[in-house]
């Protein structure tokens, strides 16, 4: 099986641009109520990392912003906890299954590494959770 069968479309994925600010990205993630989210290059399309809570709340209780410092530094600046890498499109279905178990989600990348969308842990449950069914009737 093909990973794009899983594929959620970048069209239908919020993401956050690494030019936003920290106040912008923290007020989509409130908005959506997402514990992470990826980032992608503006210019280019690249997916370059990942942001979880976690990352906010380390970055914010370190360095002791003010209000006004949210509304100006970038979300680029944040250093992520954990490294979310992505797949590349062509990637094997079982490598894929191995990623997913330990995050929600996989981003997904084309050879120019282009952001493409994501796979979701569910939508790879709902699978094999259909399939489990379907072996157990046969």
């Amino acid at each position: 099986m093909n990973i794009l069968f899983y594929l959620l479309p970048k069209a239908e994925v919020d993401y956050l641009f690494n030019d936003f600010t920290v106040r912008q990205a923290l007020e989509k993630m409130k908005e959506k109520r997402f514990s992470m989210i990826p980032i992608i290059d503006k210019k280019n399309g690249k997916y370059l990392k990942t942001i979880q809570s976690y990352d906010f709340l380390d970055y914010l209780s370190s360095y002791k912003l003010s209000f006004q410092d949210l509304e100006m530094d970038l979300i680029s600046d944040i250093p992520c906890s954990k490294n979310i890498r992505p797949v590349r499109v062509n990637c094997d279905v079982r490598e894929l299954y191995k990623i997913i178990v330990d995050q929600n989600f996989v981003p997904v990348v084309d050879d120019e590494g282009i952001f493409i969308g994501i796979v979701t842990r569910k939508a790879v449950m709902e699978e094999i959770t259909k399939e489990l069914l379907a072996a157990k009737q046969e």
